[in-house]
């Protein structure tokens, strides 16, 4: 049995996997970024200070993917990247970076897929009751809709949130993921979430959203 011939090859990563700079470029900070300086939760003291260095190295990396062969690049944008606490104002290093990695990616022919939230929480929202408040799904509202808004010109795949069983269960559930909190109403939190993502599907159509798919 074959693959059919609309299949795509490519890669996958997540923004604190590989970016790097987690305290630069007007980034605020994450869940894993504190959960990293505790010292308790990470092995070894590990952080993402510094990462792959994707962030500095973005286009060295795109050229070897291209490289490689790969007609396709999943990523995630770093919410706390583009929007140092969360909500209201944008951070204009962000948008750049993010702007000049998919023109990259286009150029070297590579589709980008982009995940709206691969587990990167802000931790000012987080303070607030991260997800268990009852306004976080106008929170992730406004950040999806800003990330439609900036990137759907050129994107045209995109991946709502990814592994939510990962950051509920093993986050806020076993505590083994940051911010590694136990909450009492995990049907609630569960309940957010699912919310955040209809909430997302309902704003983020524009004309440009229109020709995209998300899922």
């Amino acid at each position: 049995m074959g693959f059919k011939k609309d299949f795509v090859w490519g890669a996958a990563t997540a923004a604190y996997q590989i970016e790097g700079a987690a305290y630069e470029g007007g980034k605020g900070r994450s869940v894993w970024d504190t959960a990293c300086e505790n010292g308790h939760f990470v092995f070894n003291r590990h952080t993402a200070k510094v990462g792959c260095d994707h962030y500095h190295r973005f286009r060295e990396d795109v050229a070897i993917m291209k490289k490689m062969g790969l007609k396709a690049y999943r990523f995630s944008v770093s919410w706390s990247r583009l929007m140092p606490h969360g909500t209201g104002e944008l951070n204009p290093e962000g948008v750049k970076f993010y702007n000049e990695l998919i023109d990259e990616l286009i150029n070297a022919g590579i589709e980008p897929y982009l995940t709206v939230f691969h587990w990167e929480y802000p931790y000012e929202l987080f303070l607030k009751g991260g997800w268990l408040n009852p306004d976080s799904p106008k929170w992730f509202e406004e950040y999806a809709a800003n990330v439609a808004k900036l990137f759907s010109d050129r994107v045209k795949n995109f991946i709502t949130v990814n592994e939510p069983q990962c950051f509920i269960g093993c986050g806020l559930y076993k505590a083994e993921h940051a911010p590694f909190v136990v909450p009492l109403a995990l049907s609630a939190l569960c309940h957010a979430v699912s919310a955040s993502s209809g909430g997302y599907l309902q704003r983020a159509p524009s004309a440009n959203m229109q020709r995209a798919k998300s899922g």
